[in-house]
């Protein structure tokens, strides 16, 4: 089975479960994710598996898939691991020494943001967002960190698509990147964790509160 084909039902199963089309606590047979794919049973499976490793479905026997709710307890624990790693990932970046160069695509994220939070594009925020995130991790130089946070980002992603509509105008979110941003380029690593961890804490606070408030994650 070509690479190609499992990816594609992996990307394709994947925005089905966060558009809610695929919504949490639904059971799916394989044959059936197969036919909405167009394709065959086997790629839908490898693809099922790896979206399992993720914590998006749980496969069982003989009954195909289900897809899990977001879980406030998951989410507190991928928050403690994201917190430690991004915060290491700053901390090594201000390290390097970069250059205004080198932190183009970082100070590129967070200008976006800035626009996305004026004309209200909680959306368009939130790609941002994720371009921050990834590029401060890749900016640490840690491939290991790299590998785990990739791994738990559709978490984070479906919890704060779960909540981008009730949660406050991430003013201050965009404000703390900047902190870092700044940081970095003055070298300061100390500081540059500092406030990273202190956004991360923050933003598990209220993910959290959102979650549980709301009841979102036994829907």
């Amino acid at each position: 089975m070509s690479q190609s084909s499992t990816q594609r039902a992996i990307s394709e199963l994947r925005q089905l479960i966060f558009s809610g089309v695929l919504p949490a606590g639904s059971d799916h047979l394989e044959s059936e994710l197969a036919e909405r794919l167009d394709m065959s049973r086997t790629p839908v499976r490898e693809a099922a598996l790896m979206l399992e490793s993720q914590g998006l479905l749980a496969m069982r026997p003989r009954k195909g898939v289900r897809i899990l709710p977001v879980s406030a307890d998951d989410m507190r624990e991928i928050y403690d691991v994201l917190t430690e790693l991004e915060g290491l990932s700053a901390e090594r970046a201000a390290g390097y020494g970069y250059g205004d160069d080198d932190l183009t695509a970082l100070a590129a994220s967070i200008a976006d943001m800035d626009k996305a939070v004026e004309a209200r594009a909680l959306e368009d925020w939130a790609e941002a967002d994720d371009r921050f995130h990834t590029e401060l991790v890749r900016l640490g130089g840690n491939s290991r960190a790299v590998s785990i946070v990739g791994m738990m980002q559709d978490q984070v992603r479906r919890a704060r698509a779960t909540t981008l509509y009730i949660r406050p105008t991430p003013t201050q979110s965009n404000a703390d990147h900047r902190g870092v941003l700044d940081a970095i380029g003055a070298g300061d690593g100390a500081l540059a964790r500092r406030i990273h961890t202190r956004h991360r804490d923050q933003a598990k606070r209220m993910i959290l509160e959102l979650l549980e408030k709301h009841h979102l994650h036994t829907l």
